[in-house]
């Protein structure tokens, strides 16, 4: 076997060194590269969590912004209607007062009201007594009413006292109006027909027109009529009053005034 020169036999030493050298160089940077690309791919997977997070934070800031602005604008509202109902209740903290006082004043004009109405009654009870007696007991029935009415707590005085101003305006109407009207004549049991001509006469006929008469205020009794001109005068005056018969000029017995 030949033998190998010292000289080539270092520079194949050399060359397998640079060989293993350069091996072991390209092992490192494989192993660098993939350490590399193991760091990227953990810094990528980082990357993709906090973005996750980021987006969950800027989805949850959304949220809480909506809701911010929702309860800003109910406190807005809140605002306006509790302004609002301070106002009201202010309002009726002022009518409160109001009624108050107006009932203060309604207990004092009861005080004088009432008595005033029980006077008034009295009045009217004491003028139909003085008067021409047309209609008396429904007239007379209707002052008790009055005076029942006064004893009722389920009627205002402003009702009471409309009915007694009522009664007081019937009154007035009987003085004003022609009007007939059928019933007994008093002191007997006979029926007849009346004939009220206002307060100035209060005549009667019998059915079957015999007879005529009036009542007398200065006697206070009933005086028959003999003239056959009043009777027929009275006759005409009870379809007048019906409705029967056109208005016309009557001749009727009334008291001519006197001198003083």
């Amino acid at each position: 076997m030949p033998k190998i020169s010292t000289r080539c036999s270092r520079t194949l030493q050399s060359t397998t060194l640079a060989f293993l050298l350069g091996l072991a160089g390209t092992v490192s940077a494989a192993s660098v590269l993939d350490a590399s690309i193991e760091e990227q791919s953990q810094i990528d997977r980082a990357s993709e969590t906090t973005q996750g997070r980021v987006d969950a934070l800027a989805d949850e800031t959304e949220r809480l912004l909506d809701q911010y602005r929702l309860i800003t604008q109910q406190t807005d509202r809140l605002r306006v209607y509790n302004d609002q109902l301070a106002a009201l209740i202010t309002s009726q903290e002022e009518e409160k007062l109001s009624i108050q006082r107006q009932l203060e004043g309604i207990i004092v004009v009861e005080q004088g009201i009432i008595p005033l109405m029980i006077d008034m009654i009295d009045a009217l009870e004491q003028f139909i007594q003085l008067d021409l007696p047309f209609q008396r007991e429904d007239r007379v029935a209707n002052v008790q009413r009055l005076r029942d009415n006064m004893d009722r707590a389920d009627l205002t005085v402003s009702e009471k006292y409309r009915q007694v101003m009522e009664a007081y305006q019937q009154e007035v109407e009987y003085g004003r109006t022609i009007y007939a009207y059928r019933g007994q004549l008093p002191g007997t049991e006979r029926t007849v027909d009346f004939l009220q001509v206002g307060r100035i006469l209060l005549a009667y006929q019998s059915l079957d027109r015999n007879e005529t008469g009036f009542f007398n205020a200065e006697s206070g009794s009933w005086e028959v009529l003999d003239d056959a001109a009043y009777r027929r005068y009275i006759d005409e005056g009870l379809k007048i009053a019906r409705k029967q018969s056109a208005p016309d000029l009557l001749m009727l017995p009334i008291r001519a005034p006197e001198a003083s």
